[in-house]
């Protein structure tokens, strides 16, 4: 059963409006006991939570082989498992400017292309990982320092999460870029 629970969680995170299939900790039979099952963190019977339980770090979900599915899964397991989040949508159409925006900012600086806005569609915000070692410390690393931010002012020290759980946002595209020295430059855009 659980891997069946597992293999459906990573389905429902890769697709748009799943949020409530899921609904919290495996009660163990309606018991209110959790089973062990450390993947289902939060209880999200009641909706959303006002603020991300403190210290959440689930297990990433095994990579699928595509950086860019991960990376958006990965985005919306920390949504649900830690604050009860609606998952968001891969935005496809826009992966490729996202890949535009890491190979630029790579020569430059963080967020370089999408202030010079340099492709579109390229959202109304961004999340950037710069110089990373693999597309999997991006994913596993990155993207979990950023949630990790948590809630408050002022914005230069918590956007990046306030960015992962704006309400205003339903879809994100995520952009990778190797280097010739095989830094990883990866940017998340929020639309």
């Amino acid at each position: 059963m659980r891997i069946a629970k597992t293999t459906l969680l990573t389905l429902c995170l890769l697709a748009a409006g799943c949020g409530d299939f899921f609904q919290g900790p495996d009660s163990g039979g309606g018991t209110g006991e959790a089973s062990g099952d450390l993947r289902f963190i939060a209880d999200c019977s009641s909706g959303p939570l006002d603020a991300p339980i403190a210290n959440c770090q689930p297990e990433p979900v095994a990579s699928s082989g595509d950086p860019y599915a991960d990376c958006v899964t990965r985005i919306n397991q920390l949504r649900w498992e830690c604050q009860c989040l609606p998952p968001l949508q891969r935005w496809n159409a826009a992966e490729g400017c996202a890949d535009q925006h890491s190979e630029y900012d790579s020569t430059r600086s963080a967020h370089a292309g999408f202030s010079d806005d340099i492709c579109s569609p390229r959202g109304w915000a961004q999340n950037e990982c710069p110089g990373w070692n693999s597309t999997e410390h991006v994913i596993n690393g990155c993207l979990q320092a950023m949630w990790d931010e948590g809630p408050g002012e002022p914005f230069s020290e918590h956007g990046h999460y306030i960015n992962m759980t704006n309400p205003s946002y339903s879809m994100v595209a995520c952009g990778f870029y190797e280097t010739a020295n095989g830094d990883f430059w990866s940017v998340q855009n929020f639309q």
